[in-house]
């Protein structure tokens, strides 16, 4: 597979809560962060360890596209997060890939942050 982007950014909580929050988008109703379009569909949990998970494409039309997300402590109490696209040949046209980096980013460093700062 082919790293089709990647960020990372610092998480509030311990690398814990951001595990649970990441293998079970759907636990806390309070505070819901998987808000997603309607091109998307709910991710599989393909893999999970406590410092990886591994989720199933979000795009029906891309199915065969993985995200993981990599967390390690960041050593002050919060999370150092990084997300992975991978897709298989051919990568998606500029325009798709461009969507697909920023409803990753959007959802993880905007949606899922902004729970934890509440």
């Amino acid at each position: 597979m082919l790293e089709a982007g990647t960020r990372r950014r610092k998480q509030p909580p311990p690398p814990a809560v951001v595990f649970a929050a990441l293998t079970d988008p759907a636990a806390d109703p309070v505070r819901p962060w998987l808000h997603l379009l309607d091109d998307e569909h709910p991710p599989q949990i393909l893999h999970a360890a406590p410092d990886v998970v591994v989720w199933s494409s979000l795009w029906p039309r891309r199915p065969d596209a993985r995200i993981r997300f990599d967390l390690a402590s960041d050593g002050a109490g919060g999370t150092d997060l990084r997300w992975t696209l991978h897709v298989e040949e051919p990568l998606p046209d500029p325009s798709l890939l461009g969507h697909l980096r920023k409803r990753l980013n959007h959802l993880v460093n905007a949606d899922l942050r902004a729970t934890f700062d509440q």
